[in-house]
């Protein structure tokens, strides 16, 4: 199946999709500040510049989209029928790529969390809800379900 759109229109069209400060992870970085935690964007010392890091807890997350990054299961991680083999190839590269930088962040002692864009989107209280329980701080437990919902009513 050929391309509906010309290669200059689909060049333009991939050349805007972001690689950091997404929707899903400003959501997530806005859920997280209001909880009371503090964090560093895109540490360029880390490998693969996690989107989070929090230091004092020595865990980093990447928010990852669910197309690029291939969630199983989700509906949103097709593959275009056109042009197949190189997308097959891009997205296992992505997906080698994302394993990589997570085994080296785990030998260097980091503790390494995925959340889902979909999974953002559609459950924030409960990924804010699990961060909040991996990281073993459940200070700002209590605090977090009341701010999630003050976030969902502005």
């Amino acid at each position: 199946m050929a391309d509906r759109l010309s290669k200059e229109r689909r060049s333009w069209n991939m050349s805007r999709i972001q690689g950091k400060d997404t929707k899903p992870e400003r959501l997530l970085r806005s859920l997280l500040h209001r909880a009371g935690f503090r964090y560093r964007l895109h540490d360029k010392r880390l490998p693969g510049k996690p989107d989070i890091v929090l230091p004092k807890y020595k865990t980093v997350i990447f928010v990852n989209g669910c197309y690029w990054h291939r969630h199983t299961g989700c509906p949103k991680a097709t593959t275009p029928s056109s042009n197949v083999s190189f997308w097959q190839n891009k997205f296992e590269e992505t997906v080698k790529r994302d394993e990589k930088k997570s085994i080296e962040l785990k030998e260097k002692g980091w503790d390494v969390v995925v959340v889902w864009e979909c999974e953002l989107l559609n459950e924030a209280e409960q990924v804010l809800k699990d961060l909040v329980e991996r990281l073993g701080c459940s200070h700002a437990g209590k605090a977090s379900s009341m701010k999630v919902q003050q976030l969902h009513n502005t």
